[in-house]
């Protein structure tokens, strides 16, 4: 069949033929970048897009970036924040019944169900008197710059749907990310970086994989999913220019497909490639910003030897260490995730390998914040996706199941009082039964410590005003704020 030249379709292959072929490695970048080419704020091509934040946030914002530090795999609320002493009385009988009657278990279905005590020591900690366990005695340090909440609760008990939950508002796939829907009201305060930054890392039983849909745009527009850096390695793929290539040569050929990307959507105006020219432009930039990020010779050897950091070794403390050189260099939203907290047996083990790992690392973050004056405007979260059962789990040791029902997560700076616990659970750490927090609480105060109401925040999409809170009611748990 014969097709006119000036034919749409046509066209469109032949652009996207061109593209594929340029070989300049930025291509698989392409989608991942946070910023406009052209100097605009994010905020002002958030609003061009959907809604987002006109003018400004709803209110006067706390904090101004957020580093979600993910325990990825669920650590136990029993053996970290919630000493109970009553379940340690009763370690080894049969769990009463009307605490279990009817409630999800994931792996303990049809088993007798006995209690099964802490498997370390708590202590109390700084002026505030927090209770934290043996497992985690940097956090012992900073009790009084922490606000542990007692009394999450989620919805999804199998860990891929429950991160889904814990990262989107919803156990549905396609959803955006919290640092997606923040960088998309707010924009990012760098051009040079992308605005929402993903980083792992692995140490502990069964590490769980994690999928970049964690920390996808949803149907919010892709320039404001997560970027996934490397810890060791490159720290981005394809960034690099191909041998033979100069910084002109590659200027020009930039400059060359924005031409065209830009001619093309003067005809069809499709988001989509604008966020094509953004990426292009922000790729070229991030040639010259991630080697400088990454390198970190001018860190003093004190503050390498603070976090425990090696640098490129893939390690949670190396990634603690590149979030605060993220957030320092205008990075809107940071999430770490560590792998490895999956423990249905082998409990202490695992907690001896995971703790170490992590415990002086996340010290040195917040110390590190808080001697640079960041910490005052920096939220920090830590926690799982779920916390773990009171009752025994026998697999390779003691153990213990997965747990939606009652668990521990923290926040510090950026707004939130330091030195607070916050809710209860049950006597045997079952039930949230004191100031509950839900998950999509978690995010409408986090909405509100960025200046954002979350009520007043939404897309449209297939119908329906979507916001990250979803149409639920939710609160900002504004008792834990200063």
């Amino acid at each position: 069949m014969h097709t006119h030249p000036a034919d749409p379709s046509v066209t469109e292959i032949n652009r996207r033929t061109f593209l594929a072929r340029s070989g300049v490695g930025l291509g698989a970048l392409a989608l991942s970048s946070l910023a406009r080419a052209d100097g605009t704020s994010q905020r002002t091509q958030a609003t061009q897009a959907g809604l987002g934040l006109a003018g400004g946030p709803h209110h006067a914002p706390r904090a101004k970036r957020v580093i979600f530090l993910c325990m990825a795999g669920g650590p136990s609320h029993l053996e970290t924040f919630d000493y109970k002493p009553k379940l340690e009385a009763m370690d080894g009988q049969p769990m009463p019944e009307s605490f279990t009657r009817g409630q999800p278990i994931a792996q303990l279905q049809n088993q007798t169900l006995r209690c099964q005590g802490p498997l370390t020591q708590f202590r109390e900690y700084g002026q505030s008197g927090q209770l934290i366990s043996d497992f985690l005695p940097w956090h012992g340090r900073m009790a009084d710059d922490l606000c542990v909440i007692r009394s999450m609760v989620t919805e999804q008990i199998n860990h891929d749907p429950a991160h889904t939950f814990m990262n989107t508002g919803t156990a549905l796939n396609g959803r955006p990310s919290m640092g997606s829907w923040v960088t998309y009201g707010l924009g990012s305060e760098t051009q040079d970086l992308p605005g929402f930054v993903v980083l792992t890392s692995t140490g502990g039983r069964n590490p769980q994989p994690i999928a970049s849909r964690q920390w996808s745009a949803g149907f919010l527009p892709s320039q404001f999913q997560g970027v996934e850096f490397n810890a060791s390695g490159d720290p981005v793929h394809y960034v690099r220019s191909p041998a033979g290539v100069s910084p002109t040569q590659q200027r020009q050929l930039v400059e060359t497909v924005r031409a065209l990307n830009v001619h093309r959507n003067q005809s069809v105006h499709h988001a989509e490639i604008s966020t094509r020219i953004a990426a292009y432009e922000m790729a070229f930039r991030m040639q010259k910003s991630v080697p400088e990020l990454m390198d970190v010779s001018n860190e003093p050897r004190h503050i390498l030897d603070m976090y425990g950091a090696t640098p490129g070794d893939g390690s949670y403390a190396s990634n603690c260490l590149l979030a605060r050189r993220l957030v320092e260099r205008g990075v809107r939203f940071v999430h770490l995730y560590h792998r490895g907290w999956d423990h249905h047996g082998g409990l202490v083990q695992y907690m001896n390998v995971c703790c170490p790992l992590t415990d002086k690392p996340t010290w040195a973050l917040v110390q590190d914040l808080k001697q640079r004056g960041l910490l005052e405007d920096t939220l920090i979260v830590w926690g799982g996706e779920f916390g773990r059962t009171p009752m025994s789990q026998v697999k390779g040791g003691k153990g213990r199941d997965h747990h939606i029902k009652g668990f521990s997560m923290w926040m510090a700076g950026g707004g939130v009082r330091g030195g607070v616990s916050y809710g209860a659970t049950d006597e045997l750490g079952y039930h949230a039964v004191e100031n509950i927090v839900h998950i999509r609480d978690l995010h409408a105060t986090m909405l509100h410590l960025l200046g954002i109401d979350h009520n007043r925040f939404s897309v449209p999409f297939q119908g329906l005003d979507m916001r990250l809170t979803g149409v639920e009611s939710s609160r900002v748990v504004t008792d834990i704020l200063t």
